[in-house]
């Protein structure tokens, strides 16, 4: 565990006076390193909750070059950056934010062919992907290093948050077996729905990293932003699982 120096004490004062996390939860983030993918409208203002609660390391994969219809929801990007890669824009708003997370940011979406680097070393992952095969990629990733993901997804007004726990929750292939039919890569968005996502999805992190009681792994997070309803969802094991059954 990370012994926590006086000017991280200083930093985070309010957020160690939280009943059940303390110094000892600070010091777990401090000492915990944190895979991000993607890092757009979902995994941006995620990135920033987990810099502003002091995580120690984060590993983040986004590849390509940003365009304008990115800026209504990507909120580490700029109009100066408008052409350039994603992944600059990302880490020199991140270093500016909180120059004391250490970053490791690699300018390619997850794959087949690195998902075993991206995840080497990490604790948690957390999926803001749009696609489902690089969701797969990562669920995969945290079974077989047996590692918390916490899975954020979002479309139109609605948001879904999964925390998994390998061997002890479903696991995202349990709910999904295949990728929907009806999935589609475009989707509407509003930057501030993607928001509420990732920073649901970054509390539930914080909660299985840090040891905060009340984690909902295991639970689906549903919310539609239009009515306001938000349910919690218990999601059963599949123990024929292709992905998790053998544990």
């Amino acid at each position: 565990m990370e012994t926590l120096t006086e000017q991280d004490r200083a930093i985070y004062e309010w957020q160690i006076d939280v009943p059940g996390f303390g110094e000892a939860g600070q010091s777990a983030l401090r000492g915990a390193t944190a895979l991000v993918s993607r890092v757009g409208g979902l995994g941006g203002p995620l990135c920033f909750s987990l810099a502003a609660a002091g995580i120690g390391k984060l590993v983040i994969a986004h590849a390509g070059e940003l365009r304008l219809d990115d800026l209504n929801r990507q909120i580490l990007m700029t109009f100066d950056g408008v052409g350039e890669p994603r992944s600059e824009s990302i880490e020199a708003t991140l270093k500016r934010f909180n120059p004391n997370v250490e970053l490791v940011v690699v300018p390619e979406n997850i794959s087949p062919e690195n998902i075993e680097k991206i995840t080497e070393g990490v604790d948690i992952i957390f999926s803001a992907a749009p696609l489902f095969e690089e969701r797969f990629l990562m669920n995969q990733a945290s079974v077989d290093r047996k590692i918390p993901l916490v899975d954020c997804a979002m479309y139109n007004m609605e948001g879904r948050i999964l925390s998994i726990v390998p061997g002890e929750t479903a696991c995202l292939n349990c709910l999904y077996p295949e990728v929907p039919e009806q999935w589609k890569r475009r989707f509407p968005v509003i930057g501030a729905v993607s928001a509420l996502a990732a920073n649901m999805g970054a509390i539930e992190g914080i909660k299985l990293l840090s040891g905060l009681p009340e984690s909902q792994a295991g639970k689906m997070l549903y919310f539609d932003s239009a009515t306001m309803n938000f349910r919690t969802i218990q999601i059963k094991r599949n123990y024929k699982c292709k992905v998790c059954g053998h544990l």
